[in-house]
Protein backbone atom coordinates (compact mmCIF):
# COMPACT_ATOMS: atom_id res chain seq x y z
CA UNK A 1 0.00 0.00 0.00
CA UNK A 2 1.29 3.45 -0.93
CA UNK A 3 1.38 5.88 2.01
CA UNK A 4 2.55 9.45 2.41
CA UNK A 5 5.90 8.08 3.65
CA UNK A 6 6.67 7.04 0.08
CA UNK A 7 6.35 10.62 -1.20
CA UNK A 8 8.22 13.87 -0.78
CA UNK A 9 6.62 15.67 2.20
CA UNK A 10 3.90 18.25 1.68
CA UNK A 11 2.69 18.95 5.25
CA UNK A 12 4.24 20.19 8.49
CA UNK A 13 3.32 16.86 10.11
CA UNK A 14 5.35 14.96 7.52
CA UNK A 15 8.30 17.32 8.00
CA UNK A 16 8.16 16.69 11.76
CA UNK A 17 7.87 12.93 11.32
CA UNK A 18 11.05 12.99 9.22
CA UNK A 19 12.88 14.77 12.04
CA UNK A 20 13.61 17.87 9.95
CA UNK A 21 13.63 21.35 11.41
CA UNK A 22 12.81 22.63 7.92
CA UNK A 23 13.42 21.64 4.28
CA UNK A 24 16.52 22.60 2.34
CA UNK A 25 14.40 23.24 -0.74
CA UNK A 26 10.68 23.86 -1.22
CA UNK A 27 9.25 23.28 -4.69
CA UNK A 28 6.06 25.19 -5.54
CA UNK A 29 3.99 23.94 -8.47
CA UNK A 30 0.87 24.93 -10.38
CA UNK A 31 0.03 21.22 -10.76
CA UNK A 32 -0.98 18.92 -7.98
CA UNK A 33 1.78 16.64 -6.65
CA UNK A 34 1.65 13.69 -9.00
CA UNK A 35 4.71 11.60 -8.16
CA UNK A 36 5.61 10.50 -11.67
CA UNK A 37 8.44 11.13 -14.14
CA UNK A 38 5.80 12.76 -16.34
CA UNK A 39 5.74 15.60 -13.77
CA UNK A 40 8.76 17.92 -13.94
CA UNK A 41 8.45 18.97 -10.30
CA UNK A 42 8.52 15.32 -9.22
CA UNK A 43 11.64 14.62 -11.29
CA UNK A 44 13.47 17.63 -9.87
CA UNK A 45 12.32 16.83 -6.34
CA UNK A 46 13.32 13.18 -6.51
CA UNK A 47 16.68 14.01 -8.08
CA UNK A 48 17.52 16.56 -5.38
CA UNK A 49 16.39 14.05 -2.76
CA UNK A 50 18.70 11.45 -4.33
CA UNK A 51 21.57 13.94 -3.91
CA UNK A 52 20.84 14.17 -0.20
CA UNK A 53 18.80 17.36 -0.03
CA UNK A 54 15.70 17.66 2.12
CA UNK A 55 13.02 18.49 -0.40
CA UNK A 56 9.36 19.34 0.17
CA UNK A 57 6.54 20.30 -2.21
CA UNK A 58 3.70 22.79 -1.98
CA UNK A 59 1.35 22.11 -4.88
CA UNK A 60 -1.22 24.67 -6.00
CA UNK A 61 -0.93 26.89 -2.90
CA UNK A 62 -4.03 28.81 -1.87
CA UNK A 63 -3.55 32.40 -3.01
CA UNK A 64 -5.86 33.84 -0.34
CA UNK A 65 -4.35 32.33 2.81
CA UNK A 66 -0.95 31.65 4.38
CA UNK A 67 -0.86 28.20 2.76
CA UNK A 68 2.51 29.00 1.17
CA UNK A 69 3.98 29.33 4.68
CA UNK A 70 2.82 25.96 5.98
CA UNK A 71 6.29 24.41 5.75
CA UNK A 72 8.20 27.50 6.82
CA UNK A 73 11.10 28.91 4.83
CA UNK A 74 13.65 26.67 3.05
CA UNK A 75 17.32 26.76 3.99
CA UNK A 76 18.60 27.04 0.40
CA UNK A 77 15.98 28.16 -2.12
CA UNK A 78 12.43 28.10 -3.42
CA UNK A 79 11.87 26.36 -6.75
CA UNK A 80 8.79 27.73 -8.52
CA UNK A 81 7.05 26.19 -11.55
CA UNK A 82 3.70 26.96 -13.18
CA UNK A 83 3.32 23.24 -13.89
CA UNK A 84 3.54 21.02 -16.95
CA UNK A 85 1.74 23.63 -19.10
CA UNK A 86 2.06 27.40 -19.36
CA UNK A 87 -0.56 28.74 -16.95
CA UNK A 88 -2.23 30.93 -19.57
CA UNK A 89 -2.56 27.95 -21.93
CA UNK A 90 -3.90 25.88 -19.04
CA UNK A 91 -6.44 28.54 -18.07
CA UNK A 92 -7.68 29.83 -21.44
CA UNK A 93 -8.79 28.45 -24.80
CA UNK A 94 -7.59 29.69 -28.19
CA UNK A 95 -10.61 32.03 -28.09
CA UNK A 96 -9.40 33.42 -24.73
CA UNK A 97 -12.32 31.87 -22.87
CA UNK A 98 -11.72 30.51 -19.38
CA UNK A 99 -11.27 26.75 -19.28
CA UNK A 100 -13.66 25.05 -16.89
CA UNK A 101 -11.54 21.98 -16.24
CA UNK A 102 -7.93 21.25 -15.32
CA UNK A 103 -6.55 17.72 -15.63
CA UNK A 104 -3.79 18.47 -13.11
CA UNK A 105 -6.12 19.66 -10.33
CA UNK A 106 -7.86 17.31 -7.87
CA UNK A 107 -11.54 17.19 -8.72
CA UNK A 108 -10.85 18.62 -12.18
CA UNK A 109 -12.26 22.11 -11.61
CA UNK A 110 -10.01 24.85 -12.95
CA UNK A 111 -9.98 27.02 -9.84
CA UNK A 112 -6.53 26.57 -8.30
CA UNK A 113 -3.97 27.67 -10.89
CA UNK A 114 -3.55 31.47 -11.03
CA UNK A 115 -2.97 33.31 -14.29
CA UNK A 116 0.74 33.97 -14.87
CA UNK A 117 1.47 31.51 -12.11
CA UNK A 118 5.19 32.27 -11.85
CA UNK A 119 4.49 35.91 -11.10
CA UNK A 120 1.66 35.03 -8.71
CA UNK A 121 3.64 32.45 -6.74
CA UNK A 122 6.77 34.60 -6.49
CA UNK A 123 4.71 37.53 -5.18
CA UNK A 124 2.95 35.17 -2.76
CA UNK A 125 6.27 33.96 -1.33
CA UNK A 126 7.59 37.49 -0.89
CA UNK A 127 4.33 38.58 0.74
CA UNK A 128 4.83 36.04 3.52
CA UNK A 129 8.65 35.93 3.66
CA UNK A 130 10.45 39.24 3.46
CA UNK A 131 14.03 39.11 2.16
CA UNK A 132 13.64 35.37 1.72
CA UNK A 133 16.00 32.79 0.28
CA UNK A 134 16.57 32.87 -3.50
CA UNK A 135 13.54 32.16 -5.69
CA UNK A 136 14.36 30.00 -8.72
CA UNK A 137 11.94 29.84 -11.64
CA UNK A 138 11.71 26.67 -13.72
CA UNK A 139 9.42 24.61 -15.93
CA UNK A 140 7.99 25.32 -19.34
CA UNK A 141 6.46 28.70 -18.50
CA UNK A 142 9.83 29.98 -17.34
CA UNK A 143 11.70 28.34 -20.19
CA UNK A 144 9.57 29.78 -23.00
CA UNK A 145 9.30 33.26 -21.48
CA UNK A 146 12.95 33.73 -20.59
CA UNK A 147 13.61 36.52 -23.11
CA UNK A 148 11.32 39.19 -24.58
CA UNK A 149 8.33 37.25 -25.93
CA UNK A 150 4.98 37.75 -27.59
CA UNK A 151 2.09 37.13 -25.22
CA UNK A 152 -1.18 36.27 -26.96
CA UNK A 153 -3.35 37.02 -23.94
CA UNK A 154 -2.20 40.64 -23.61
CA UNK A 155 -1.47 40.91 -27.37
CA UNK A 156 1.94 42.44 -26.96
CA UNK A 157 5.53 41.85 -26.01
CA UNK A 158 6.36 41.14 -22.40
CA UNK A 159 9.67 41.43 -20.59
CA UNK A 160 11.77 38.37 -19.78
CA UNK A 161 9.81 36.71 -17.01
CA UNK A 162 12.69 36.92 -14.54
CA UNK A 163 12.17 40.70 -14.55
CA UNK A 164 8.38 40.54 -14.36
CA UNK A 165 8.43 37.99 -11.54
CA UNK A 166 11.35 39.65 -9.72
CA UNK A 167 12.80 36.24 -8.93
CA UNK A 168 16.53 35.58 -8.47
CA UNK A 169 17.33 32.85 -11.02
CA UNK A 170 15.69 31.05 -13.92
CA UNK A 171 16.48 27.48 -14.92
CA UNK A 172 15.56 26.82 -18.56
CA UNK A 173 15.23 23.58 -20.47
CA UNK A 174 14.61 20.31 -18.66
CA UNK A 175 16.79 21.50 -15.81
CA UNK A 176 18.18 18.46 -13.98
CA UNK A 177 21.88 19.23 -14.38
CA UNK A 178 21.38 22.93 -13.82
CA UNK A 179 19.39 22.56 -10.61
CA UNK A 180 21.95 20.17 -9.12
CA UNK A 181 24.78 22.59 -9.84
CA UNK A 182 22.77 25.53 -8.52
CA UNK A 183 21.84 23.71 -5.32
CA UNK A 184 25.48 22.83 -4.73
CA UNK A 185 26.60 26.41 -5.33
CA UNK A 186 23.95 27.87 -3.01
CA UNK A 187 24.80 25.33 -0.33
CA UNK A 188 28.50 26.18 -0.48
CA UNK A 189 28.07 29.90 -1.08
CA UNK A 190 30.03 29.65 -4.31
CA UNK A 191 29.67 31.52 -7.63
CA UNK A 192 26.56 30.67 -9.69
CA UNK A 193 27.21 32.76 -12.78
CA UNK A 194 28.93 30.05 -14.81
CA UNK A 195 26.22 27.39 -14.48
CA UNK A 196 24.89 26.23 -17.85
CA UNK A 197 21.14 26.43 -18.37
CA UNK A 198 20.81 29.36 -15.94
CA UNK A 199 19.51 32.90 -16.39
CA UNK A 200 20.21 35.74 -13.97
CA UNK A 201 20.53 39.54 -13.74
CA UNK A 202 23.74 41.50 -14.30
CA UNK A 203 24.86 45.08 -14.82
CA UNK A 204 27.39 44.11 -17.50
CA UNK A 205 27.62 41.60 -20.33
CA UNK A 206 30.01 38.69 -19.68
CA UNK A 207 32.94 38.39 -22.10
CA UNK A 208 32.12 36.44 -25.24
CA UNK A 209 28.33 36.66 -24.84
CA UNK A 210 26.19 37.80 -27.78
CA UNK A 211 24.00 40.83 -27.14
CA UNK A 212 20.38 40.57 -28.21
CA UNK A 213 18.39 43.67 -29.16
CA UNK A 214 17.04 45.23 -25.98
CA UNK A 215 13.50 44.73 -24.78
CA UNK A 216 12.72 48.36 -25.60
CA UNK A 217 14.09 48.00 -29.15
CA UNK A 218 11.97 44.89 -29.68
CA UNK A 219 8.79 46.65 -28.59
CA UNK A 220 9.47 49.55 -30.96
CA UNK A 221 10.19 47.55 -34.12
CA UNK A 222 8.75 44.14 -35.11
CA UNK A 223 11.63 43.49 -37.50
CA UNK A 224 14.06 43.98 -34.63
CA UNK A 225 12.04 41.53 -32.55
CA UNK A 226 12.27 39.02 -35.41
CA UNK A 227 16.05 39.49 -35.54
CA UNK A 228 16.22 38.95 -31.77
CA UNK A 229 14.16 35.77 -32.00
CA UNK A 230 16.33 34.28 -34.75
CA UNK A 231 19.45 34.75 -32.60
CA UNK A 232 17.68 33.38 -29.53
CA UNK A 233 16.38 30.31 -31.39
CA UNK A 234 19.72 29.50 -33.03
CA UNK A 235 21.45 29.48 -29.63
CA UNK A 236 19.59 26.59 -28.05
CA UNK A 237 22.03 23.84 -28.97
CA UNK A 238 24.42 22.99 -26.10
CA UNK A 239 27.34 22.42 -28.45
CA UNK A 240 27.09 25.50 -30.68
CA UNK A 241 25.24 28.02 -28.50
CA UNK A 242 26.76 31.23 -27.21
CA UNK A 243 25.73 32.87 -23.98
CA UNK A 244 23.19 35.65 -24.57
CA UNK A 245 22.52 39.00 -22.94
CA UNK A 246 19.51 41.27 -23.32
CA UNK A 247 19.17 44.72 -21.79
CA UNK A 248 15.94 45.32 -19.89
CA UNK A 249 15.70 48.84 -18.41
CA UNK A 250 19.03 49.39 -16.64
CA UNK A 251 20.14 45.77 -16.26
CA UNK A 252 20.83 42.76 -18.44
CA UNK A 253 19.21 39.38 -18.57
CA UNK A 254 22.10 36.92 -18.83
CA UNK A 255 21.36 33.54 -20.40
CA UNK A 256 24.20 31.08 -20.03
CA UNK A 257 24.62 28.43 -22.77
CA UNK A 258 22.22 25.46 -22.48
CA UNK A 259 22.93 22.49 -20.28
CA UNK A 260 24.52 19.55 -22.09
CA UNK A 261 22.17 16.92 -23.51
CA UNK A 262 21.78 14.14 -20.92
CA UNK A 263 23.61 10.89 -21.62
CA UNK A 264 21.78 7.56 -21.61
CA UNK A 265 23.14 6.88 -18.12
CA UNK A 266 21.82 10.21 -16.88
CA UNK A 267 18.45 9.67 -18.53
CA UNK A 268 18.24 6.22 -16.92
CA UNK A 269 18.87 7.79 -13.54
CA UNK A 270 16.18 10.44 -13.92
CA UNK A 271 13.52 7.88 -14.79
CA UNK A 272 14.55 5.18 -12.32
CA UNK A 273 14.13 7.34 -9.22
CA UNK A 274 11.66 5.92 -6.64
CA UNK A 275 8.42 7.36 -8.00
CA UNK A 276 5.14 6.04 -6.65
CA UNK A 277 3.21 6.89 -9.84
CA UNK A 278 0.40 8.16 -7.63
CA UNK A 279 -1.01 11.45 -6.38
CA UNK A 280 0.15 12.32 -2.86
CA UNK A 281 -2.60 11.24 -0.40
CA UNK A 282 -2.96 14.81 0.90
CA UNK A 283 -4.07 15.93 -2.58
CA UNK A 284 -5.71 12.66 -3.65
CA UNK A 285 -8.23 13.14 -0.83
CA UNK A 286 -9.38 16.32 -2.57
CA UNK A 287 -10.61 14.52 -5.67
CA UNK A 288 -9.48 12.45 -8.68
CA UNK A 289 -6.76 13.79 -10.97
CA UNK A 290 -7.56 13.11 -14.61
CA UNK A 291 -3.94 13.44 -15.75
CA UNK A 292 -3.18 10.26 -13.84
CA UNK A 293 -5.49 8.31 -16.16
CA UNK A 294 -3.52 9.58 -19.16
CA UNK A 295 -0.04 8.77 -17.87
CA UNK A 296 -0.75 5.72 -15.73
CA UNK A 297 1.50 2.80 -16.73
CA UNK A 298 3.12 4.89 -19.49
CA UNK A 299 6.83 4.97 -20.24
CA UNK A 300 8.94 7.84 -21.54
CA UNK A 301 11.67 6.48 -23.81
CA UNK A 302 13.31 9.75 -24.85
CA UNK A 303 13.18 13.54 -24.94
CA UNK A 304 13.63 16.12 -27.65
CA UNK A 305 12.34 16.37 -31.21
CA UNK A 306 14.18 17.34 -34.38
CA UNK A 307 10.94 17.93 -36.28
CA UNK A 308 11.03 21.66 -35.42
CA UNK A 309 7.42 22.36 -36.34
CA UNK A 310 6.98 26.14 -36.32
CA UNK A 311 4.13 26.06 -33.79
CA UNK A 312 5.88 23.73 -31.34
CA UNK A 313 8.00 24.85 -28.38
CA UNK A 314 9.86 21.56 -27.87
CA UNK A 315 12.95 22.79 -29.75
CA UNK A 316 13.34 25.70 -27.31
CA UNK A 317 12.52 23.69 -24.17
CA UNK A 318 13.68 20.08 -24.66
CA UNK A 319 15.96 20.66 -27.64
CA UNK A 320 16.28 19.14 -31.10
CA UNK A 321 18.74 16.40 -30.07
CA UNK A 322 17.24 13.14 -28.87
CA UNK A 323 18.16 12.18 -25.31
CA UNK A 324 17.16 8.57 -24.81
CA UNK A 325 17.16 5.83 -22.22
CA UNK A 326 18.57 2.37 -22.70
CA UNK A 327 16.28 -0.55 -23.48
CA UNK A 328 17.26 -2.10 -20.14
CA UNK A 329 16.11 1.00 -18.27
CA UNK A 330 12.77 1.07 -20.04
CA UNK A 331 12.24 -2.62 -19.28
CA UNK A 332 13.14 -1.97 -15.65
CA UNK A 333 10.35 0.60 -15.41
CA UNK A 334 7.93 -1.78 -17.09
CA UNK A 335 8.80 -4.39 -14.47
CA UNK A 336 8.00 -1.85 -11.74
CA UNK A 337 4.52 -1.53 -13.20
CA UNK A 338 4.15 -5.31 -13.31
CA UNK A 339 5.19 -5.62 -9.66
CA UNK A 340 2.81 -2.88 -8.53
CA UNK A 341 -0.47 -3.79 -6.86
CA UNK A 342 -3.45 -3.74 -9.22
CA UNK A 343 -1.51 -3.70 -12.51
CA UNK A 344 -3.81 -4.83 -15.34
CA UNK A 345 -1.09 -5.96 -17.74
CA UNK A 346 -1.51 -3.01 -20.10
CA UNK A 347 1.14 -0.42 -20.93
CA UNK A 348 -0.76 2.66 -22.08
CA UNK A 349 2.07 4.40 -23.93
CA UNK A 350 5.70 3.91 -24.91
CA UNK A 351 7.04 7.10 -26.40
CA UNK A 352 8.12 10.70 -26.18
CA UNK A 353 7.43 13.97 -27.98
CA UNK A 354 7.56 11.95 -31.21
CA UNK A 355 7.27 8.26 -30.51
CA UNK A 356 9.32 6.96 -33.43
CA UNK A 357 12.39 9.14 -32.96
CA UNK A 358 13.74 6.74 -30.33
CA UNK A 359 17.03 5.29 -31.51
CA UNK A 360 17.47 7.79 -34.35
CA UNK A 361 19.86 10.70 -34.24
CA UNK A 362 22.36 12.38 -36.52
CA UNK A 363 25.92 11.52 -35.53
CA UNK A 364 27.19 14.85 -36.85
CA UNK A 365 24.68 16.80 -34.76
CA UNK A 366 25.50 14.84 -31.61
CA UNK A 367 29.22 15.47 -32.08
CA UNK A 368 29.27 18.98 -33.53
CA UNK A 369 25.86 20.52 -32.78
CA UNK A 370 23.02 21.67 -34.97
CA UNK A 371 23.61 22.90 -38.49
CA UNK A 372 23.17 26.64 -38.90
CA UNK A 373 20.01 27.68 -40.76
CA UNK A 374 19.06 24.11 -41.61
CA UNK A 375 16.39 21.73 -40.31
CA UNK A 376 16.66 17.98 -40.04
CA UNK A 377 13.32 17.11 -41.65
CA UNK A 378 12.19 20.18 -43.59
CA UNK A 379 11.79 20.84 -46.47
CA UNK A 380 13.14 17.32 -46.94
CA UNK A 381 14.85 15.00 -44.52
CA UNK A 382 18.59 15.60 -44.38
CA UNK A 383 20.52 12.55 -45.71
CA UNK A 384 22.73 12.71 -42.60
CA UNK A 385 19.71 11.92 -40.40
CA UNK A 386 19.13 8.16 -40.29
CA UNK A 387 15.67 6.65 -40.58
CA UNK A 388 16.08 3.30 -38.86
CA UNK A 389 13.33 1.75 -36.75
CA UNK A 390 15.30 -1.36 -35.77
CA UNK A 391 16.07 -0.19 -32.25
CA UNK A 392 12.48 0.87 -31.64
CA UNK A 393 11.14 -2.38 -33.07
CA UNK A 394 13.43 -4.29 -30.72
CA UNK A 395 12.28 -2.28 -27.71
CA UNK A 396 8.58 -2.74 -28.42
CA UNK A 397 9.06 -6.46 -29.06
CA UNK A 398 10.94 -6.85 -25.77
CA UNK A 399 8.22 -5.09 -23.78
CA UNK A 400 5.49 -7.07 -25.49
CA UNK A 401 7.18 -10.37 -24.68
CA UNK A 402 7.78 -9.54 -21.02
CA UNK A 403 5.94 -11.91 -18.69
CA UNK A 404 2.99 -10.14 -17.12
CA UNK A 405 2.33 -7.86 -20.10
CA UNK A 406 -0.90 -8.32 -22.03
CA UNK A 407 -0.88 -5.31 -24.36
CA UNK A 408 1.51 -2.49 -25.19
CA UNK A 409 0.10 0.64 -26.79
CA UNK A 410 1.82 3.60 -28.41
CA UNK A 411 -0.35 6.65 -27.75
CA UNK A 412 2.31 9.30 -28.46
CA UNK A 413 2.22 10.85 -31.92
CA UNK A 414 4.46 9.58 -34.70
CA UNK A 415 6.14 11.13 -37.74
CA UNK A 416 4.77 9.25 -40.72
CA UNK A 417 7.35 10.83 -43.01
CA UNK A 418 10.12 9.07 -41.07
CA UNK A 419 8.31 5.77 -41.48
CA UNK A 420 7.98 6.28 -45.21
CA UNK A 421 11.65 7.28 -45.49
CA UNK A 422 12.82 4.09 -43.76
CA UNK A 423 12.69 1.69 -46.71
CA UNK A 424 14.35 -1.14 -44.79
CA UNK A 425 12.51 -1.21 -41.45
CA UNK A 426 9.69 1.35 -41.64
CA UNK A 427 7.27 -1.25 -42.97
CA UNK A 428 8.12 -3.61 -40.13
CA UNK A 429 7.50 -0.83 -37.63
CA UNK A 430 4.14 0.01 -39.20
CA UNK A 431 3.16 -3.67 -39.19
CA UNK A 432 4.07 -3.86 -35.50
CA UNK A 433 1.99 -0.77 -34.78
CA UNK A 434 -1.01 -2.10 -36.66
CA UNK A 435 -0.84 -5.63 -35.25
CA UNK A 436 0.18 -4.97 -31.66
CA UNK A 437 0.41 -1.34 -30.55
CA UNK A 438 -2.65 0.55 -31.81
CA UNK A 439 -5.93 0.52 -29.93
CA UNK A 440 -8.48 1.23 -32.64
CA UNK A 441 -6.93 4.48 -33.86
CA UNK A 442 -3.41 5.63 -34.61
CA UNK A 443 -2.52 9.29 -34.06
CA UNK A 444 -0.82 11.34 -36.75
CA UNK A 445 -0.61 15.11 -37.12
CA UNK A 446 -0.55 16.36 -40.72
CA UNK A 447 -2.03 19.69 -39.45
CA UNK A 448 -2.92 20.85 -43.01
CA UNK A 449 -2.56 19.93 -46.68
CA UNK A 450 -1.92 23.19 -48.56
CA UNK A 451 1.74 23.59 -49.47
CA UNK A 452 1.85 27.28 -48.52
CA UNK A 453 0.53 26.54 -45.01
CA UNK A 454 2.65 23.42 -44.57
CA UNK A 455 5.69 25.49 -45.55
CA UNK A 456 4.98 28.01 -42.81
CA UNK A 457 4.41 25.17 -40.35
CA UNK A 458 7.57 23.31 -41.37
CA UNK A 459 5.57 20.14 -42.07
CA UNK A 460 5.96 17.50 -44.84
CA UNK A 461 3.90 17.72 -48.01
CA UNK A 462 0.44 16.22 -48.45
CA UNK A 463 1.89 13.76 -50.98
CA UNK A 464 3.80 12.04 -48.18
CA UNK A 465 0.60 11.86 -46.14
CA UNK A 466 -1.37 10.28 -48.99
CA UNK A 467 1.30 7.61 -49.51
CA UNK A 468 1.33 6.82 -45.81
CA UNK A 469 -2.46 6.58 -45.57
CA UNK A 470 -2.53 4.19 -48.51
CA UNK A 471 0.23 2.06 -47.00
CA UNK A 472 -1.43 2.05 -43.56
CA UNK A 473 -4.77 0.77 -44.82
CA UNK A 474 -3.13 -1.84 -47.03
CA UNK A 475 -1.46 -3.28 -43.95
CA UNK A 476 -4.53 -3.54 -41.73
CA UNK A 477 -7.38 -4.85 -43.82
CA UNK A 478 -7.85 -7.64 -41.29
CA UNK A 479 -7.58 -5.69 -38.05
CA UNK A 480 -9.33 -2.56 -39.40
CA UNK A 481 -7.41 -0.01 -37.38
CA UNK A 482 -8.02 3.63 -38.22
CA UNK A 483 -6.08 6.88 -38.37
CA UNK A 484 -6.79 9.92 -36.21
CA UNK A 485 -5.73 13.18 -37.84
CA UNK A 486 -4.80 16.28 -35.87
CA UNK A 487 -5.41 19.49 -37.82
CA UNK A 488 -4.90 23.20 -37.12
CA UNK A 489 -7.20 26.04 -38.13
CA UNK A 490 -6.26 29.72 -38.37
CA UNK A 491 -2.51 29.19 -38.43
CA UNK A 492 -0.68 32.27 -39.76
CA UNK A 493 -1.08 32.33 -43.54
CA UNK A 494 -4.29 30.29 -43.45
CA UNK A 495 -7.45 31.73 -45.02
CA UNK A 496 -11.06 30.54 -45.14
CA UNK A 497 -10.38 29.27 -48.67
CA UNK A 498 -7.42 27.24 -47.38
CA UNK A 499 -9.72 25.59 -44.87
CA UNK A 500 -12.33 24.92 -47.56
CA UNK A 501 -9.60 23.24 -49.60
CA UNK A 502 -8.55 21.24 -46.53
CA UNK A 503 -12.15 20.10 -46.07
CA UNK A 504 -12.29 18.87 -49.66
CA UNK A 505 -8.98 17.07 -49.17
CA UNK A 506 -10.10 15.28 -46.01
CA UNK A 507 -13.33 14.19 -47.70
CA UNK A 508 -11.87 13.11 -51.03
CA UNK A 509 -8.40 11.86 -50.13
CA UNK A 510 -8.76 10.79 -46.48
CA UNK A 511 -12.47 9.94 -46.65
CA UNK A 512 -13.21 11.25 -43.17
CA UNK A 513 -14.98 13.99 -41.27
CA UNK A 514 -12.19 15.13 -38.90
CA UNK A 515 -12.95 15.80 -35.27
CA UNK A 516 -9.48 16.62 -33.92
CA UNK A 517 -9.23 20.22 -35.10
CA UNK A 518 -7.82 22.98 -32.92
CA UNK A 519 -7.62 26.70 -33.43
CA UNK A 520 -4.02 27.87 -33.49
CA UNK A 521 -2.91 29.34 -30.17
CA UNK A 522 0.20 31.56 -30.26
CA UNK A 523 2.38 30.33 -27.41
CA UNK A 524 5.61 32.05 -26.32
CA UNK A 525 8.87 31.42 -28.18
CA UNK A 526 7.64 29.68 -31.32
CA UNK A 527 8.09 30.78 -34.93
CA UNK A 528 4.35 30.55 -35.55
CA UNK A 529 3.71 33.02 -32.72
CA UNK A 530 6.31 35.30 -34.27
CA UNK A 531 4.37 35.10 -37.55
CA UNK A 532 1.12 35.84 -35.76
CA UNK A 533 2.53 38.95 -34.07
CA UNK A 534 4.50 40.39 -37.00
CA UNK A 535 2.20 39.18 -39.83
CA UNK A 536 5.32 38.29 -41.78
CA UNK A 537 7.15 35.17 -42.85
CA UNK A 538 10.22 35.43 -40.57
CA UNK A 539 12.43 33.59 -43.07
CA UNK A 540 11.60 35.72 -46.15
CA UNK A 541 10.25 38.96 -44.70
CA UNK A 542 7.16 38.67 -46.91
CA UNK A 543 3.81 39.79 -45.50
CA UNK A 544 1.33 37.01 -44.77
CA UNK A 545 -2.34 36.96 -43.92
CA UNK A 546 -3.06 36.34 -40.24
CA UNK A 547 -6.59 35.84 -38.98
CA UNK A 548 -6.87 37.54 -35.60
CA UNK A 549 -10.60 38.01 -35.26
CA UNK A 550 -11.84 35.41 -32.71
CA UNK A 551 -15.10 34.76 -34.53
CA UNK A 552 -13.44 34.28 -37.90
CA UNK A 553 -10.80 32.02 -36.31
CA UNK A 554 -13.64 29.84 -35.06
CA UNK A 555 -15.26 29.90 -38.51
CA UNK A 556 -12.08 28.37 -39.92
CA UNK A 557 -12.35 25.53 -37.43
CA UNK A 558 -16.07 25.01 -38.07
CA UNK A 559 -15.40 24.49 -41.77
CA UNK A 560 -13.57 21.27 -40.90
CA UNK A 561 -15.44 20.22 -37.76
CA UNK A 562 -18.93 21.77 -37.87
CA UNK A 563 -20.83 22.19 -34.59
CA UNK A 564 -22.87 19.11 -33.75
CA UNK A 565 -26.17 20.67 -34.76
CA UNK A 566 -24.96 20.92 -38.35
CA UNK A 567 -25.20 17.92 -40.63
CA UNK A 568 -21.73 16.58 -41.46
CA UNK A 569 -20.59 16.37 -45.03
CA UNK A 570 -21.07 12.92 -46.56
CA UNK A 571 -17.85 11.25 -47.63
CA UNK A 572 -16.74 8.32 -49.73
CA UNK A 573 -15.97 5.09 -47.80
CA UNK A 574 -12.98 2.85 -47.76
CA UNK A 575 -14.15 -0.60 -48.93
CA UNK A 576 -13.88 -2.31 -45.54
CA UNK A 577 -14.97 0.55 -43.27
CA UNK A 578 -18.07 0.43 -41.10
CA UNK A 579 -20.12 3.54 -40.49
CA UNK A 580 -19.83 5.06 -37.06
CA UNK A 581 -21.41 8.44 -36.41
CA UNK A 582 -19.16 11.24 -35.21
CA UNK A 583 -15.93 9.38 -35.77
CA UNK A 584 -12.54 9.89 -37.32
CA UNK A 585 -12.98 6.49 -38.92
CA UNK A 586 -13.50 6.41 -42.69
CA UNK A 587 -17.19 6.77 -43.43
CA UNK A 588 -19.38 4.20 -45.16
Amino acid sequence: MTTSKNFLPVTAEEISALGWDRPDIILVSGDTYLDSPYNGTAIIGRLLQDEGYRVAIIAQPDMNTADIARLGEPKLFWGVSAGCVDSMVANYTASKKKRRTDDFTPGGENDRRPDRALLAYTNLIRRHFKNTKPIVLGGIEASLRRVTHYDFWSDGLRKPILFDAKADYLVYGMGEKTILELAEALKNGSDTTGIRGLCYYAKEIPAGYAELPSHEECTEDKDVFTKMFHTFYQNNDPITAKGLAQRVDTRYLIQNPPSQTPSRIEMNRYYELPYTYRVHPFYAAQGPVRALDTIRNSVTTHRGCYGECSFCAIAVHQGITIAERTEASVLKEVQRFIDAEGFNGIINDVGGPTANMFGMECRKKKDHGRCANKRCLYPQKCPQMPSDHRKLNSLLNSIRKTEGIKRVFVASGIRYDIIMDDKAFGGQYLDNMVNFHVSGQMKIAPEHMKDNILGLMGKPSADVLKKFVEDFYKRNKVRQQFLTYYLIAAHPGCTVQDMEDLKKFTSKELKINPEQVQIFTPTPSTYSSLMYYTEKNPFTGESIFVEKDPNRRKIQKDIIAPPEEKKPVKTVPYPFAKKKKGSNRPKG
